[in-house]
């Protein structure tokens, strides 16, 4: 298998020391004495750009050389990768070109435009969006930064994961949002290097969830890309996938698919209860245990992976004026 090692997500850890923040692992009391195990909650949607893509953008900006940084960088995104590399790329005077479908909310697109990141709208799907990022790089030269299957992506994202298991020395299982499996692949590959008891279940979308049709099929596959409250767990994996098909396939214990419903139970929860506002994304682990599709046998820790949800939305969602189903 194809991996990126621990000590690539240490020498990670170190690089962008500078450029995040060590967000905080808390306890949820309404979870812990819901489910009679240690229920925690790494709130890594108070990230600097509201979710924990900062984290692989910022190293991969890093690890470029100056020629790749003097030509600029583009990416393929469903809103917060996007918004993490605009960010990332700003701070080193980065030229950063984002491409994303129709499908990517306002609200997420007018932050990477207001970062001073060009914006391409391209097609329905972040497969589409990928064709015009090809290009680019073909016809200008940009260097490109894909979201989940690179290396730096995934080393940077894992060093969440380094946190959680420091934060919860005996941390049974985590629940992580689950999408091209950047979050996922470099979240389990630190925590079992330090825990290898620890479990990891993906959490992901029944609607349109590619990294779960591809581990079904023993490869890479496409699905069609559907309007979800979970809008940043949307994508494909790539059928050319070097890295995250493999580490998911080898390193996830499980993979739960939620409902609408069920997702938007998950973001009411994270408001009411715990005074979080988190999107869709990050709102899949607590809605994972609500819907009981996971049951903790002990310490667990829930990653709430983002907070960049359109706010009238999330209104509607919490004071239930709105159905999952039509908000999608």
């Amino acid at each position: 298998m194809q991996t990126v090692p621990l000590h690539d997500i240490e020498a990670a850890r170190r690089r962008i020391a500078d450029r995040i923040v060590a967000t905080p692992t808390v306890s949820s009391t309404s979870l812990s004495e819901r489910f009679g195990v240690p229920v925690h909650l790494k709130l890594e949607q108070r990230q600097i750009t509201g979710s924990f893509k900062l984290r692989g953008a910022s190293n991969a900006i890093a690890s470029l050389s100056p020629q790749e940084k003097a030509r600029g960088v583009v990416a393929a995104s469903t809103g917060n990768h996007g918004r993490a590399l605009a960010h990332a790329a700003r701070l080193e005077g980065v030229r950063a070109v984002i491409c994303m479908s129709k499908l990517v909310p306002a609200n997420k697109v007018d932050e990477i435009r207001r970062l001073g990141a060009e914006i391409r709208i391209v097609g329905n799907s972040q497969d589409d969006a990928q064709v015009e990022v090809e290009r680019l790089v073909a016809d200008e030269g940009l260097a490109m930064v894909p979201p989940f299957d690179d290396p730096a992506i995934i080393a940077g994202q894992g060093t969440l994961g380094l946190e959680i298991a420091e934060a919860v020395p005996n941390v049974a299982t985590v629940l992580v949002p689950l999408s091209g499996g950047g979050l996922a692949a470099g979240v389990a590959a630190a925590v079992k290097g330090l825990k290898p008891s620890a479990k990891v279940i993906g959490i992901s979308m029944e609607r349109g969830p590619a990294m779960k049709a591809s581990l079904d099929a023993g490869r890479p596959v496409q699905v069609k890309e559907l309007p979800t409250l979970a809008d940043s767990l949307g994508g494909g994996v790539g059928l050319d996938n070097r890295l995250t098909f493999a580490m998911c396939r080898d390193l996830l214990d499980d993979v739960v698919l939620l409902s609408e419903d069920e997702i938007a139970a998950g973001i009411v929860h994270a408001y009411e209860q715990e005074r979080e506002i988190v999107e869709g994304a990050g709102a899949v682990g607590i809605a994972a245990l609500l819907a009981g599709k996971v049951k903790p046998s002990g310490p667990t820790v829930l990653i709430l992976s983002g907070r960049n949800i359109d706010m009238g939305l999330h209104r509607s969602i919490v004071c239930g004026t709105v159905e999952a189903e039509r908000a999608a």
